[in-house]
């Protein structure tokens, strides 16, 4: 009898065993790759200053189209597409500029930054960091499209969700998105510290589960909607129930129990190494493992343990995200806004990257080497402490390299003399559509959930040609974009 279309949708996304963890960082370092040249457009042409039609479709192509192309017709040929994208980058960097970009920028008259600020225009303690969107919005574009294209055939297997052990892009991308939760978190406890407010334990409480509740609803929606539809589901990936919704409902709250855990461990990061390795070592001494991976599912902890179990990993990530934050989030209240200034605030933030980069790193090869660690395998399934690891890293060195990038191309963001004057510097490193998905994000990511199922309750995905397919990608990243701009001309914020 031949197989049902959700069987055999459900066998075309289970029982992969990933790809390499070097070709994941070529695939994903199109990101960067396609930012690079956006950054020279810029800066040496000003052509994203005028921001008109063509201005959109350079925007468009180059950071969401090029991640596309990285993750479906060059996936074997991620290295030369990444040299076709920097290339014009190099090009522009050694031509004269056209426009005297690079100069210092001057400072805006002293009634217009009272009127502004209010305050002579002094620096915020907790300044943008271009950067930071910049990483933050092509995760999402990254995420958003490969939700849909690993329903088609030109999406590569080992790109897909592995199984059990290994290394995918997918894999990368679901804590990704946790890690950079998690960075951004930092920002409004950052600004109650230099307020001087202090909130009550169970108002930080109360705080989450608001947070949180928005969450979970989504989290019944969908599952309901799976269920009532007859979804093709992957049930080794979170369980029969459970999903990723609920996983990011209960984040919040679980992160305002560990406030406390601060006054006795101040540092995020050691705590988020604590559980990992705690969480590991248990997998490792019981039978837990044994448990998540081949339990039968006859109740309703073992129909979702992989969801319940997993958690502790996600949790692990989103402290590593938050510890980052801290870290490069705030101005070194000690810095005086000069050209000299500027130049220690660059300086400051690579190296404190280039720090985290290099212990994430070094500890995730510590733990999974066959020579000198303990050969523990990744496991995005159990959301283990190599996982944990390997996604912290991955996402330290993505926003090193879009800092570098920014540092290169954009000094005037850190030789601004007062807010106005870096306002409008940090405007010009960032680009609109990049800051539209990450202005929006979650919001982005639940049209790109529904907008997913739509087309695989209409069209045949597994049966499309490469063409056909495309087109399809194509369309579905141009009406993600453009409602993710939209909603940012119009200044809307769609709050989850």
């Amino acid at each position: 009898m031949a197989q049902s279309y959700k069987t055999l949708k459900e066998n075309f996304v289970s029982n992969l065993s990933g790809g390499t963890v070097s070709e994941i960082n070529w695939v994903t370092a199109v990101a960067p790759a396609a930012y690079l040249t956006w950054a020279a457009l810029q800066s040496r042409q000003g052509y994203f200053l005028n921001y008109t039609l063509p201005a959109f479709l350079a925007d468009f192509l180059l950071n969401v189209g090029g991640i596309l192309l990285a993750v479906t017709m060059y996936s074997s040929k991620a290295v030369l597409l990444n040299a076709l994208l920097v290339s014009p980058a190099a090009l522009l960097y050694v031509l004269p500029s056209t426009i005297g970009y690079r100069k210092r920028p001057s400072k805006p008259p002293a009634k217009e930054a009272v009127e502004s600020t209010g305050a002579k225009g002094e620096l915020e303690p907790l300044p943008r960091r271009p950067f930071i969107t910049i990483y933050r919005g092509a995760m999402i574009v990254v995420t958003c499209l490969a939700i849909l294209a690993v329903d088609f055939k030109i999406f590569p297997r080992r790109f897909a969700k592995v199984e059990t052990w290994g290394t995918s892009l997918m894999d990368v991308g679901v804590g990704s998105f946790v890690f950079s939760a998690g960075l951004v978190s930092a920002r409004p406890i950052l600004q109650a510290r230099f307020a001087g407010k202090t909130s009550a334990f169970g108002s930080q409480l109360k705080s989450a589960f608001r947070v949180s509740l928005p969450l979970l609803v989504l989290g019944v929606i969908r599952l309901y909607s799976v269920k009532g539809l007859d979804y093709a589901e992957h049930v080794t990936e979170y369980g029969v129930h459970w999903n990723f919704f609920f996983t990011l409902a209960l984040l919040p709250p679980f992160v305002a129990l560990l406030q406390s855990v601060s006054a006795v461990i101040p540092y995020t990061g050691l705590v988020s190494i604590l559980i990992g390795g705690l969480y590991q070592t248990i997998l490792e001494l019981t039978r837990l493992k044994a448990f998540i991976l081949t339990a039968p599912r006859t109740d309703l902890l073992r129909q979702n343990r992989e969801g319940v179990f997993s958690f502790l990993g996600y949790l692990a990530i989103f402290l590593a995200g938050q510890a980052l934050g801290f870290d490069v989030l705030p101005r070194n209240p000690s810095q005086i806004p000069t050209r000299e200034s500027g130049s220690q605030q660059r300086k400051r933030l690579l190296i404190r990257l280039a720090a985290w980069s290099a212990v994430w790193v070094l500890i995730f090869y510590s733990v999974t080497s066959h020579n000198i660690g303990f050969a523990f395998q990744v496991s995005r399934r159990l959301a283990n402490q190599p996982y944990i690891l390997w996604v912290s890293a991955f996402n330290c060195v993505q926003i090193m390299v879009f800092c570098l990038v920014e540092t290169l191309f954009f000094p005037g963001v850190y030789m601004a003399a007062d807010r106005i004057s870096e306002r409008r510097e940090c405007e010009k490193a960032t680009s609109r559509v990049l800051k539209a998905f990450n202005r929006n994000g979650l919001a982005v990511f639940l049209l790109a959930n529904l907008l997913t199922g739509l087309v695989n309750l209409t069209l045949d995905t597994l049966s499309m040609s490469q063409i056909g397919a495309i087109g399809v990608l194509v369309g579905y990243a141009a009406l993600l974009t453009g409602v993710a701009v939209a909603l940012d001309a119009w200044n809307l914020s769609i709050k989850l």
